[in-house]
C-alpha cells in the first residue's frame, strides 16, 4: 500500500543488529527508507548494513551521552527514530540486585531518553515519528519481572509524555509486544533454563492465548506502519501486539 512506504526517508534504530531491531532496518529498507544501524555489536552491524542499500553501521552505548552527543554530531537529517535497543532480568522484588535494577534503567529508560532527546531537534525539523518499543510488561504484572516492568511502564508513560508536549512537530508511539521469537528469548532461555529449554519455550508460547510466539518482522510491520503517513493521525497510543495476552 502507497501510504505504508517510506521512501526517501531517514530512519535510525537502536539495538538495530539483531532481533526486533535488524527486523526493523529491513522492513525499513524495504518500504524506501535509508537505514542507520546503531548497535554496540560493530561485527553484527556492519554484516547488516553490508545488505541493505543505503543503510550505514554505527556503535554506540546508548547509556553514554558523550557517545550519543558523538553520533547525533554526525546526523544532519532525521525523520525516522525507532528507540528498540533493551536488556531483560529475570527476578521478583527481593531477587533483584540494586546493580542490576539501575542497570536496566540505564539501558531501557535512561538510554531512550539520550537517544530521543538527541533526535528531537531533527524530528521537529522533519515533522518526523518516534517509535518506541516498549513490552505488555509495561501494562501488566509479569511474574518474576519486577525490574523489567518498571523499565517497560516508563517507556510507555515517556511515549505518552512526549507526544503531549510535542503533539504537532512530531509523532510519538509505542508498540507493546509479548514475548517475541528473539535472539533475547534464546539468551533467557540459555541462561535460566539451559536444562529444560523445551518445556520452558511450550509454556512461552502458551502464555499467549493465540498459542505461539510473536514474530520479529510482526513488530517492525507495525514499526513502518507507525512512522508512515498512514499513521499520521496516530500520536501517544500504544498498539499491543501480543497474540491476545493482554485481553484473557
Amino acid at each position: 500500500m502507497a501510504s505504508f512506504r517510506l521512501d526517501g526517508l531517514k530512519a535510525l534504530v537502536t539495538g538495530g543488529a539483531s532481533g526486533i531491531g535488524e527486523a526493523t532496518c529491513r522492513a525499513c529498507t524495504s518500504a524506501g527508507a535509508t537505514v542507520r544501524i546503531v548497535d554496540i555489536n560493530r561485527s553484527a552491524a556492519e554484516a547488516l548494513a553490508a545488505e541493505l542499500p543505503g543503510a550505514t553501521a554505527h556503535v554506540c552505548d546508548i547509556t553514554d551521552e558523550a557517545q550519543v552527543k558523538a553520533l547525533f554530531s554526525g546526523i544532519d537529517a532525521l525523520d525516522v527514530l525507532v528507540n528498540n535497543a533493551g536488556i531483560g532480568l529475570v527476578g521478583g522484588l527481593e531477587e533483584t540486585s540494586l546493580e542490576d535494577f539501575q542497570k536496566l534503567f540505564r539501558v531501557n529508560v535512561e538510554g531512550l531518553f539520550l537517544m530521543s532527546r538527541g533526535a528531537a531537534p531533527l524530528l521537529i525539523a522533519s515533522h518526523g515519528s518516534m517509535v518506541n518499543i516498549g513490552s505488555v510488561a509495561g501494562m501488566i504484572g509479569v511474574k518474576r519481572r519486577f525490574a523489567y516492568c518498571a523499565t517497560k511502564g516508563a517507556v510507555l508513560a515517556m511515549t505518552r509524555q512526549m507526544a503531549v508536549d510535542y503533539p504537532t512537530q512530531f509523532r510519538v508511539n509505542a508498540i507493546a509486544p509479548a514475548t517475541v521469537d528473539t535472539p533475547f528469548v534464546e539468551a533467557y532461555l540459555e541462561k535460566f533454563h539451559k536444562h529444560e529449554k523445551e518445556k520452558t519455550r511450550m509454556e512461552l508460547n502458551a502464555r499467549q492465548p493465540i498459542g505461539r510466539l510473536g514474530r520479529p518482522e510482526e513488530v517492525a510491520d507495525l514499526a513502518v506502519y507507525l512512522a508512515s503517513p498512514a499513521a499520521a493521525f496516530m500520536t501517544g497510543s500504544v498498539l499491543t501486539l501480543d497474540g491476545g495476552w493482554t485481553a484473557a
